[in-house]
This record gives C-alpha cells, structure tokens and sequence, in this order.
C-alpha cells in the first residue's frame, strides 16, 4: 500500500520533530536521535521492517563512501596545523590584512571563493582550524564565524558547476552551463551576503559575550606565513585544478591528485612539513587523537546519511507534481519541489538532481520550455536545494562538530540562514525572470 500525501508529510514532520526534540531538550546523542527518527519515519510511511534496515545501511554506507576518508584525513590536518601553531600564525596574517571588525566578512568571502572548485564539506573541513583561530584572535563568537565561511561555502555549492547537482541538474534541464556558471555566480553572492548577515545578527544573540581565549595570547611560532598557508592552499589548488581537468577531460595525473582524498593527504605531508623535531611518539599521538575525533563526526553523519535515505523513499517529488496547478506556478514549483525535497532529505546534491528529473518533464507546462527559461529553471532549483539544511544534512553536522556548536545553536543561526539564503536566491533570479524574460 502506498502512503498518501497527508501521510507522507505527516510522517516527515514527525521524523523532523522527533530529532529535534531527542537532541535538544533530552539531550540524546545525535546518532541515536537520528536512528530512531529512521523507524518513525519509515513506518509512518507504511515501509516494511527489513526494507527500514536495508535503506537505511545503504544511506549509512552511501555516506561513508563519499565522506569518510576525506572527514578523517581532513581531521587529521586540522590537528596537526592546531599542535604545530600554523593556524594561529595564519589567523594573523588574515587579521593584520583585513582587521578584527571584518574576519567574519573575510571567512564568508574565503568560503564564496575556496567553494567554487570544491566541495562545501570537504572545503569547511580544511578552512575550519584557521576559523577556530581567526575567532579566537578577533574575539569574534565561533558561531558568528563558522555560520559565515558555512554560508560562503553554501551558496556556491547549491548553484554553481562543476559541483554535481548543479552540472547533472543542468544536463537533464539542457541549461546552458556557461551561462549557469556566469548567472549563478551572480545569484550566488546575494544569497552569501544574506548568510553572513544573519550570521553577524544573531550569531552574536544567540553566543553572547565570548570569554577571552588566553592560548592565543601564546607567542607566535616562527613559521612564516607563506609555509603555514601552504597545507590549506595545495588541497584546494589540487582540487580545483582536478575539477577543471575533468570537465575539460584533461590530464589523468592532475585528475588523480584533484581527487580530494588525494589532495587531503597532500595537505597532511605539507603540514607535518611546518613542523620541526617531529618525534615517532608525538605524530603516533597525533594520529590517535585525530581518528578519535573523526569517530564520532562520522558516526553522526552517517546516521545523517541513513535518515536521508529512508526520507527519499517517501517520493515526495511526485506527489507534489501531482498536487499542484503547475500552469500557474512557473519558477515557482522547481523552487519549491526543491525546497522540500532538500528539507526531507538532506542533500542538496540528491534534492537538485531529483527535482530536476521531475520539472525536466514539466517544462513546456511551466511555461520554461526555452533557452532562458531552462536556465532560470536551473537556478531556481539551485535556490530551493538551500533550503533548509537541518539535522537531516551531512553539512550540518560537519559544521557543528568541526566547530563544536550545539545542535540549538545551529538550528537557531545556520538553518535559518540557509532558510534565508534560499529565499534570497529565488528573490534574484525572480528579478532576473523580470528583466531576461
């Protein structure tokens, strides 16, 4: 038996509400909150118990494959550049350029950039020690911070090629992808700006006054800053150039060293390369203390990754399209089946390229059956697949366990901003529908 609309919604709303009530109010370690809303959710939705399991190792495992190697080695980067100093050496370098007012604008900016090559996980993962240390030399809340380079990160990823979602969406929409490149960039910046905004607003309420960090009070090692910047910079260098060679199906080599497992493991050598008198004990520490740590993020992702998966079985996508006047909504309905499928699912990857095997079918009913409206179709999906990002998005517990942030914290500061970022995107590319169409 098939579940109904009502049925469906009902039943992720309660699988929604049951994560964040588990977490927040009784304190119940995420991995757990997030297997249990699994069975609430696939019963509600009438699927059968072993089915329940199957889906949801497939999303556990799906996670790990594409996640795992590059949360521990970028882990174990973070914890190296943290012992040897580089970070703080780093985050005086940024703050003597741009001065203390301005770090969160020069994370989110750093974010913007650093994100159209690579992934917004992989990117927050080795941008995140040096957004510890800028925070803790500016003064600035870790909130405030760590919202605004997620938030430059974010608002690429969801609109911009060569990530997935938006190159696979693009080709099923038939979206011209330079064009998509170009426009999306632009449609990109106010949807960041919208995110470090509110950041900065109510970062700041929610944090409060933030104790002064003595440890960055510490002189500073003697690393110079071109040799403590290097660790972050070859990866994402790598990765970019990785990402360029296979859309343009370039060299093998550089395709293999863009890989981000590879560029990862660039960037640990180089960071063990910014320390001195290295002793067998210390790097065995080292290692033991960044596997640990990367442990218990993984686990909690994966959960993510289960709990996505058992809510991409409810077909969430059809129902709406058959729900809804589509003659009358146009821009609106990629927005919004985008929208949904993200807030129920949790990849913004999965939730663009999902609705756009739908809307591609729809598009003379739209009224977006031409070059243009392809292409505002395009970045009206990149815009829902924004929102809302929650306990349910592998991104999100890599921000609040890479920073160390409460689930209430980010659910109050990230997930409204990522709610406001894609409201915001829309809002541009309706005035773009205004002036292009």
């Amino acid at each position: 038996m098939t579940a109904s609309f009502i049925q469906v919604l009902l039943s992720l709303a309660a699988g929604v509400g049951l994560i964040v009530l588990l977490t927040v109010k009784f304190r119940v370690h995420a991995f757990f909150a997030l297997f249990l809303a699994c069975f609430a959710v696939g019963l509600g939705v009438q699927l059968p118990f072993p089915k329940i399991i199957s889906v949801m190792k497939e999303g556990f495992g799906h996670i790990m494959q594409s996640l795992g190697f590059i949360i521990v080695l970028g882990t174990m980067l973070g914890v190296i550049l943290e012992h040897t100093g580089a970070t703080r050496v780093m985050a005086a370098a940024i703050l003597k350029l741009v001065g203390e007012k301005r770090a969160a604008t020069a994370m989110g900016i750093t974010g913007f950039i650093v994100g159209l090559p690579i992934f917004c996980d992989s990117g927050y993962i080795v941008l995140s020690g040096l957004n510890r240390s800028v925070a803790g030399r500016s003064g600035i809340p870790l909130l405030v911070m760590s919202v605004s380079l997620a938030s430059g990160l974010y608002a690429v990823h969801c609109l911009i090629p060569p990530h997935p979602g938006a190159t696979a969406a693009a080709g099923t929409i038939g979206a011209d992808i330079g064009r998509l490149m170009l426009i999306g960039a632009a449609v990109a910046i106010p949807a960041a700006i919208a995110g470090c905004w509110w950041a900065s607003w109510m970062g700041k309420r929610v944090a409060g006054n933030v104790p002064h960090d003595a440890h960055e009070d510490e002189p500073l090692p003697a690393t110079p800053a071109w040799k403590a910047f290097l660790p972050i910079v070859v990866p994402i260098l790598l990765i970019a150039l990785g990402a360029f060679m296979k859309m343009e199906h370039g060299s093998d080599v550089l395709q293999i060293l863009g890989d981000p497992v590879v560029a990862l493991s660039v960037g640990v050598l180089l960071a063990l390369y910014t320390g001195t008198g290295w002793k067998k004990a210390e790097v065995s520490r080292l290692m033991l203390e960044a596997s640990e740590k990367a442990g218990g993020i993984l686990v909690i992702i994966g959960a993510g990754g289960a709990f996505g998966a058992i809510l991409a079985t409810t077909d969430l996508g059809t129902h709406l399209s058959d729900a809804l006047p589509l003659g009358q909504l146009g821009l609106f309905f990629p927005f919004l089946l985008a929208v949904l499928l993200k807030t129920a699912q949790g990849s913004s990857t999965v939730a663009i390229i999902t609705a756009a095997a739908i809307v591609g079918q729809l598009l003379p009913k739209l009224g977006l059956d031409s070059d243009t409206g392809r292409l505002l179709c395009m970045l009206a999906l990149g815009a829902g697949s924004m929102a809302i990002s929650h306990a349910n998005d592998a991104y999100f517990w890599v921000i609040s366990k890479f920073s160390g942030l409460d689930m209430q914290p980010m659910l109050k500061v990230y997930s409204v901003a990522t709610l406001l970022m894609g409201i915001t995107a829309f809002l541009a590319v309706l005035a773009l529908s205004a002036v292009m169409m």
